[in-house]
């Protein structure tokens, strides 16, 4: 595969995730909500990674960490930081039994609703500022 190829492998599972995460607010499954939003986040930022390092991604969930491996953790505003500090723990937290009835409390649906369209503003942000800087 090449870079391209490889770049639109992780755009594409990016989009599936968000479809997803629109589908789980749809049917109120508000815990897999934010782990979808995760996902989202994590494959497009992995996406980034594989077009400025041409590299394989670091294995990992940490959306910060991936950020700044791939270089453009500077690039994000504030706001973006402090959200996918928001985001980080619904990876761990909604596939553990032990943090799913903590976490279903704080998912609420209008917090749903604002973490899927902070995740959709995100995920294109990246799409137009990081994936097609030349």
């Amino acid at each position: 595969m090449t870079v391209e190829e490889k770049v639109l492998y992780w755009v594409n599972l990016s989009d599936y995730d968000l479809e997803t995460a629109e589908g789980m607010m749809q049917i109120k499954k508000y815990l897999y909500v934010g782990f979808m939003c995760h996902q989202v986040v994590e494959k497009i930022f992995k996406a980034c990674y594989t077009k400025l390092k041409e590299d394989t991604p670091p294995f990992t969930h940490d959306l910060e960490y991936i950020a700044m491996k791939s270089g453009f953790y500077e690039n994000l505003s504030e706001k973006q930081k402090d959200f996918i500090g928001e985001l980080n723990p619904l990876n761990i937290e909604a596939r553990y039994s032990e943090y799913k009835e903590e976490i279903s409390k704080r998912l609420t649906p209008a917090k749903c609703a604002k973490i899927l369209e902070q995740t959709k503003k995100l995920q294109q942000w990246t799409k137009e500022t990081i994936l097609s800087a030349k």
